[in-house]
């Protein structure tokens, strides 16, 4: 009888229960997608300070400056004009452009549609 009883008091699906229990579910999906987030913003930045390199942020340090503390991965993605202009200054533009090739990529995923790089009509 007490056996029963246990069985029918682990088994009750309240409303309470019920969401508590989906609210679990989706509570750590958002976390495992915002550290996945974190994790690619400090990938994207770092990769973006290892383009500038030492020369480029002595160079101009209001970039390295805005790089470093970008909020989020549209902003390093808006800033990638700003660091191209550096590169380019600095290394070159063919260069620049390869550099700023890798890092673009690292934006796969991470960006709204209508943000993501198109082809170039020019074929590069």
């Amino acid at each position: 009888m007490l056996r029963q009883i246990a069985l029918n008091t682990k088994m009750r699906w309240t409303p309470s229960n019920l969401m508590s229990g989906l609210q679990g579910l989706f509570k750590s999906s958002a976390e495992d997608d915002g550290s996945r987030e974190r994790a690619a913003l400090d990938d994207i930045r770092q990769a973006m300070l290892d383009c500038l390199g030492a020369s480029g942020a002595a160079a101009y340090p209001q970039i390295q400056f805005r790089v470093t503390y970008a909020s989020d991965i549209q902003e390093l993605w808006y800033l990638r004009g700003d660091v191209m202009a550096v590169l380019s200054a600095t290394d070159g533009e063919a260069t620049a452009r390869r550099k700023l090739a890798r890092v673009s990529d690292l934006f796969k995923g991470h960006l709204p549609k209508g943000l993501a790089t198109r082809p170039s009509p020019l074929g590069d």
